[in-house]
């Protein structure tokens, strides 16, 4: 092997080594953010934004359009980084069990009705007045206050 050739590494989702690095999207149409439920734990049946893990050798709006395709089959432009989440959990004993860091990102809606998928069983457009009422992944509060002054006029 070449001297200063990388190796790559599996980073291990629960009890990892580091952060793991993650985006998601709040798409906005007519002044709604597209919001799905999780299908599976954790978090099943919360609200959150479509999104998932930066795959090596993709910037972080690449991943954030390709995870929007997978998880609700639309389509979007203009992605405006709209700042950051942090999700760290711990077991029983304080190990940590999950640490990912979210780039959230806000994107004009282009083309396309959401779709189930594999991560994602249901989803609603929601205005800024419903967002108090529903049950949201922790820190999307925030990204979502800001995600709906960036996204004002957009779509």
């Amino acid at each position: 092997m070449a001297s200063g050739a990388f190796i790559p590494v599996s980073v291990a989702r629960h009890y990892p080594t580091q952060p793991l690095l993650a985006v998601s999207t709040a798409v906005v149409r007519e002044g709604k953010i597209l919001l799905g439920q999780r299908r599976k734990p954790p978090f099943h049946h919360i609200y959150s934004l479509p999104g998932g893990m930066v795959e090596l050798g993709e910037t972080l709006i690449e991943a954030a359009q390709r995870e929007l395709r997978e998880e609700t089959h639309v389509q979007a432009d203009q992605f405006v980084f709209n700042g950051h989440a942090e999700l760290i959990t711990r077991d029983e004993s304080g190990q940590i069990r999950t640490h990912y860091v979210i780039a959230s990102f806000v994107a004009r809606w282009q083309q396309g009705e959401p779709q189930a998928s594999e991560e994602m069983d249901h989803f609603i457009w929601a205005d800024h007045d419903q967002l108090a009422d529903l049950p949201l992944t922790p820190g999307l509060h925030e990204l979502l206050r800001r995600a709906s002054k960036l996204g004002t006029g957009a779509g």
